[in-house]
């Protein structure tokens, strides 16, 4: 299934990076995302240290406190789990900003080739193109 490109290139031969103002529009909407992933990382932390300081009530008895126990341990897990992922998430961003930086951004590390402009939108820290990634699931 091809798709055609929005504007046909002027050009005889394929682009083979984005433009400065092009990169700026990613970089603005990389900076977007960062802010809100690490807002959000904060209140991951937050509610995770939130538990752990409330985990010493012991005003319950029996049975109930060992399955309050086993849920809470669960949300935790889950929490940590969701806190670590959106680490990754932060980091790939501040990756990808560095790639603009340098002049390597948009580009598919296993083609060569540009990352079309829809997909740096969807996933703007993606190393590779849909072609690439498709590839690897072979």
């Amino acid at each position: 299934m091809a798709h055609k490109p929005a504007k046909p290139s002027t050009n005889s031969e394929e682009k083979t990076r984005y433009s400065e103002e092009e990169l700026k529009e990613f970089e603005v909407l990389i900076n977007r995302k960062l802010d809100k992933a690490k807002e959000e990382y904060k209140i991951l932390k937050e509610t995770l240290n939130r538990n752990n300081d409330e985990g010493t009530d012991a005003t319950s008895g029996g049975n109930t406190k060992v399955l309050e126990d086993g849920a809470e341990t669960a949300e935790k897990e889950n929490l940590s789990q969701l806190a670590a992922r959106q680490q990754k998430y932060i980091t790939n961003l501040e990756n990808a900003l560095v790639r603009i930086k340098n002049g390597t951004y948009g580009i598919c590390s296993v083609t060569g080739k540009l990352i079309s402009k829809e997909r740096l939108i969807a996933v703007p820290h993606t190393t590779q193109s849909i072609e690439a990634k498709l590839m690897q699931q072979d």
